[in-house]
């Protein structure tokens, strides 16, 4: 609870300085911000929307200086972040990792509204920011709609941590104030059921509801809606299980109501006045309107409103619950009342109160000007030079504010150690576990032929159970065979485990984690098991509390289930509980909850993500299901393994690193998975082939394909052990590519006359393959790189270390490799062929998955991938339909070495670095690759 002294719950006329200077302190910061030295023109304006501000700042400060705990947490409409800076200045609550802010850093980075932080000073971002110095348990705002779902379940993963292990686990309250235009969002409408039906008591959301928005008054049509949007709001989240206030009426109106005649003004209020006429008369202020508009719809109103001054019908129509501290304060008490249901405030405000542009139509952007600011100033007894003074002496105010200061800051320390207590918790399980091992050691012997995705469902089957042998044990339930030694050292981190996926789990292979683990409310019985039903392969869905379950469940909401996933990932950084949620998803629909997946990346929460199946190898779905996009955003690593044991070590390493905080830059990891089976062997019969993994080759031996290259004959120099080979390649493939076929080391291999690399990724391995076999047909070495990360080979993490997977692990690289050509001139010049190793690279995807390898290295490139909508058939029919069968491969790498071929090089004797070639006509590609008769053609 808040501090009892000075309570102002019996005087809130102690909690108007406070507002009073907050308002001109938010007032300031956004003005100075505009105004800052540096800026040139054309540059765009700075903003900051003191209009927004000023509809909420009074139930912001019921919050923050009343109602909050330490631990709550805060997500706020983006605009209103400067009345939170400005209030956080007043109870002195910003630091950094050096402790609390004194007074003249306080008011430094009041000075500093979206500033660069040139010389990493701290600032304030343009809304609500991490990196902000009173960011503590506030939410990112920059996305509207998308903050207080997460709000939602941050809720829900502090539950399911009370109910999983960590009994001492906070229990917070969610506070979410959002825009009356806002909470049209798909994403809140989307969320609403699932707060009640998982009966979190402890969200409430504020609907700031000012009636505008960016464009304009807001005009709902209330005949359509039957009703004001207010209305559209409260019986909306009635019917989805909430709680709702209208926190409509100030206290002085209520006085007006309770008098002869209220009752019809009331009326007249809450029914008759349409939002846009309201908002009109609010901008006009004219009390001889006001009159005439309320006795217009209600006559039984006129004898009062015509014994009141203008004065109070003017003070009574701005009179709005939402400026209002007394009742602010009961409504928000009151809303966390309810242990099981949430609730809902519709706060009724005026946007621009107590700014010149009150309630004007297009006020979202307006600025004051230079006057009315100093007006504001003055009026607090602040000067311009420094207008972030706080209030000072020995007041009742001053005295609360220090006491509130106080017991905030006592409470944030307190979360930090208990947060920081948690981490090193977990940490010493890990340490003397033995640390997280490099594989799950699925038994790939009894599945020759599989693919990535029953891969996945495999390794998260175990995993779960691993994490719930303990809790099953101890209720004395089934727990299946003894865990191996190998398993009992999962078991510290496969405890903080849990899948959830949108209704796709049972389809995404998660069947064996789901059943009878689906975490919930049991709000009624399991009929399932009562009426003794059941069905092979199908979960047992019941919702329970108990320690065992793992699995979140989700309807058709991918939006959702991505907010979830970014929650529950964040309560490693807030609370200290490293949970890990691995989320499954139909790779295609992933675009549904970009906006969630990118603001679960910004505030770096870390999560697995497995988007299966994915791309056309989905053949038989067709054109909807298959768009594969290229995803590079920040924070984020993405994955596509070939063959299943892949997955195996991918997705032990993004555990690992999660739990050992190394994955700074990628706490988000996106794994691509296809139900398009493959023959496991092709990949150790390859890499046995390779001369890297070659024993006894003697120094300076070439190998060859067959007794007749001349070559040590391959097949009779034997390779290492696989367990060397798989080792290597573990390593290869969390660096991002590896080698899957090298002709390197083989006789008759001539970089710039016969060789090309073919880049693959995912499934399209396979035909990668076959293409490289009919290329060696025609005398052409072609390498098969897969590529299993694009982004570490390609994307943003390679870009940071200058792609030296790329150029020093795989030897990619742009060397000319000049070969003696016809002699033009003996006495002049010398005519020499020079020519690079040319790439082609396909997979099932947009272009730009892997269209830049070229580029990095200054190499001829051809891409082949999805360009168009694709249609329903057989995984053979539909590459060969985009192009990507093995001979449309073997083609490309034809085309990519005819046109590296037409490159040519004359060195001169006098000067070797001048070149003097004198252009020809350039021949057609196919000149130099003719069609040749072999069965693969297509016809």
């Amino acid at each position: 609870m808040a501090p009892q002294a000075a309570d102002p719950s019996a005087n809130f006329d102690i909690l108007d300085p406070i507002v009073n200077r907050a308002f001109a302190h938010m007032v300031a910061m956004i003005y100075r911000a505009n105004h800052r030295d540096g800026q040139l023109p054309g540059d765009p304006k700075v903003g900051g929307h003191p209009a927004a501000c000023a509809s909420c700042l009074e139930t912001l400060a019921a919050l923050h200086l009343v109602v909050r705990e330490p631990g709550d947490y805060v997500c706020c409409k983006p605009h209103a972040s400067p009345n939170d800076h400005a209030l956080h200045h007043a109870l002195g609550l910003f630091r950094s990792a050096d402790g609390w802010f004194d007074e003249d850093q306080s008011e430094a980075v009041m000075d500093r509204l979206r500033a660069f932080p040139g010389d990493g000073e701290p600032v304030f971002q343009s809304y609500h920011a991490d990196a902000d110095p009173d960011s503590f348990h506030f939410l990112p705002s920059g996305s509207v709609g998308i903050p207080p779902v997460a709000s939602v379940y941050l809720a829900l993963a502090h539950r399911y941590a009370r109910a999983h292990g960590w009994p001492d686990a906070p229990q917070p309250h969610f506070w979410s104030l959002m825009g009356d235009s806002e909470f049209r969002e798909g994403s809140l409408m989307e969320v609403l059921p699932e707060v009640s039906e998982r009966e979190l008591g402890n969200v409430t959301w504020i609907v700031d509801y000012n009636r505008q928005n960016l464009d304009g008054t807001r005009i709902p049509n209330k005949r359509g809606l039957s009703g004001t949007d207010a209305h559209r709001i409260q019986r909306t989240c009635e019917a989805n299980g909430w709680r709702v206030v209208q926190v409509q009426h100030g206290s002085f109106r209520e006085e007006v109501f309770a008098r002869k005649g209220g009752d019809a003004l009331r009326e007249v209020f809450e029914h008759g006045l349409t939002d846009y006429h309201f908002q009109m008369l609010l901008w006009k202020r004219n009390p001889a309107l006001m009159r005439a508009a309320a006795t217009e719809i209600n006559a039984d109103c006129k004898p009062l409103l015509d014994e009141m001054s203008d004065e109070d019908v003017l003070r009574m129509y701005c009179d709005l619950g939402g400026h209002d501290l007394a009742i602010l304060v009961k409504a928000l008490e009151d809303s966390k009342l309810d242990e099981h249901r949430p609730c809902l405030l519709i706060v009724h405000t005026v946007k621009g109160r107590g700014l010149e542009c009150f309630a004007s139509a297009g006020n979202h952007s307006a600025l004051p000007d230079e006057a009315e600011v100093r007006s504001i100033l003055d009026a607090e007894g602040l000067s311009w030079d420094r207008p972030f003074e706080r209030l000072s002496g020995d007041t009742a105010t001053t005295r609360w504010l220090q006491e509130r200061s106080d017991y905030m800051r006592s409470g944030i320390e307190a979360a930090d150690a208990d947060a920081a207590n948690n981490r090193a918790r977990i940490a010493e399980a890990i340490e003397s576990g033995g640390g997280v091992p490099d594989s799950l050691g699925i038994n790939l012997k009894l599945a020759p032929v599989t693919h990535t995705q029953w891969m996945w469902g495999q390794l998260a089957a175990k995993l779960v159970r691993i994490g719930v042998f303990d809790e099953l044990s101890s209720a004395g339930r089934p727990t299946g065979r003894e865990l191996t030694e190998t398993e009992q050292r999962w078991n510290s981190v496969a405890d903080l485990l849990l899948t959830m996926a949108p209704d796709v789990g049972t389809s995404t292979s998660i069947n064996p984690a789901m059943d009878e683990k689906i975490f919930g409310p049991e709000s009624e019985a399991n009929w399932e098991k009562a009426l003794e039903l059941s069905e092979r392969l199908r979960p047992e869905l019941a919702p329970t509390d108990a320690a065992w379950t793992r699995h979140i469940r989700f309807e058709i909401a991918e939006a959702n289930c991505m907010s979830a996933a970014g929650s529950f990932g964040a309560m490693r950084a807030l609370a200290g509980i490293p949970f890990l949620p691995m989320m499954t998803v139909y790779d295609f629909f992933i675009k549904r909850a970009l906006d969630q997946l990118y603001y679960d990346l910004y505030w770096g929460a870390s999560f697995v993500l497995v988007g299966t199946p994915s791309g056309v190898t989905l053949a038989p779905e067709g054109a909807q299901h298959s768009w594969k996009s290229d995803i590079q955003i920040p924070n984020l690593i993405t994955w596509e393994p070939s063959f299943a044991i892949e997955l195996d070590w991918i997705l032990c390493d993004a555990i690992r690193r999660h739990f050992t905080d190394d994955n700074r830059g990628r706490t988000g990891v996106l794994i691509r998975a296809v139900t398009r089976a493959l023959e496991q062997k092709v990949l150790m019969v390859n890499l046995r082939r390779q001369a890297r993994f070659k024993t006894d080759l003697p120094r300076g031996a070439e190998l060859g394909i067959t007794s007749a290259d001349g070559g040590l004959p391959e097949s009779e120099v034997p390779a290492l052990p696989d367990e060397q080979i798989l080792s290597t390649l573990r390593e290869d493939i969390l660096a991002g590519a590896y080698y899957l076929i090298d002709y390197r080391g083989y006789r008759g291999y001539e970089p710039g006359q016969n060789v090309v690399h073919i880049f693959a990724m995912g499934a399209l391995a396979i035909e990668a393959v076959e293409a490289s076999e009919l290329l060696l047909e025609r005398g052409i070495y072609a390498n098969v790189i897969c590529v299993s990360s694009p982004e570490l080979l390609l994307g943003i993490l390679a870009d940071q270390d200058d792609y030296r997977v790329l150029r020093e692990r795989l030897g990619v690289d742009g060397s000319l490799h000049l070969n003696a050509g016809q002699e033009v001139d003996a006495l002049e010049a010398v005519d020499l062929a020079g020519r690079r190793i040319p790439i082609v690279s396909v997979h099932d995807g947009e272009a730009g998955l892997m269209d830049n390898i070229g580029s990095v290295v200054g190499v001829r490139q051809i891409t082949l991938g999805v360009r168009k909508f694709s249609k329903s058939g057989t995984p053979e029919e539909v590459y060969r339909y985009h192009g990507l069968a093995p001979d449309q491969i073997a083609e490309a790498c034809g085309r990519a070495l005819a046109e590296t071929s037409l490159e040519q090089v004359r060195v001169t004797p006098q000067a070797l670095a001048q070149l003097r070639a004198e252009p020809g006509e350039r021949p057609n590609w196919k000149q130099l690759w003719p069609d040749p008769a072999c069965p693969y053609r297509a016809q």
